[in-house]
């Protein structure tokens, strides 16, 4: 059951954080060349920390459902108790003054496996991001294919 469910929940977090990445480069980076015309040291870091948010509230939405599936199952009662537990397992803090019953602790180390996974594909999100924002001159002769 905890083997099942964890799979389930990482297939749901990828989903997600898929979709955010998604949303995050619709936006791209072409499109902010047009916005740096106007004040480039004000719309890089700008550009970079809308990125970040999204991402931020993708991981906090990728908790939840952790939290979500704790209840369901009986783990943890209560939602802030939940919620406070996941985003510690899957910040992989791991603060220890919440802790599952035996049966579910194998459910918080998928939990905490994911957490590690998907907070490196943001890392390396962020990586590109910086570098493809801060590479672009505000020159207005670029043009939208030369990214």
């Amino acid at each position: 059951m905890n083997v099942l469910l964890g799979c389930l929940l990482i297939v749901a977090t990828t989903v997600v954080h898929a979709a955010a990445m998604g949303l995050t480069l619709h936006v791209r980076v072409a499109r902010a060349r047009r916005l740096m015309r106007s004040s480039p040291h004000v719309m890089k870091p700008a550009i970079v920390a809308a990125l970040v948010l999204v991402m931020f509230i993708a991981s906090v939405i990728e908790a939840a459902l952790w939290a979500v599936t704790y209840i369901a199952v009986g783990a943890i009662t209560g939602f802030e108790k939940a919620l406070y537990f996941s985003t510690v397992t899957y910040t992989t803090l791991g603060y220890g003054d919440v802790t599952l019953e035996g049966q579910w602790r194998l459910l918080s180390a998928f939990e905490a496996a994911n957490g590690i996974i998907m907070f490196g594909w943001t890392t390396a999100l962020i990586v590109w991001a910086v570098q493809r924002v801060y590479s672009i001159p505000a020159a207005p002769e670029l043009e939208p294919h030369d990214v």
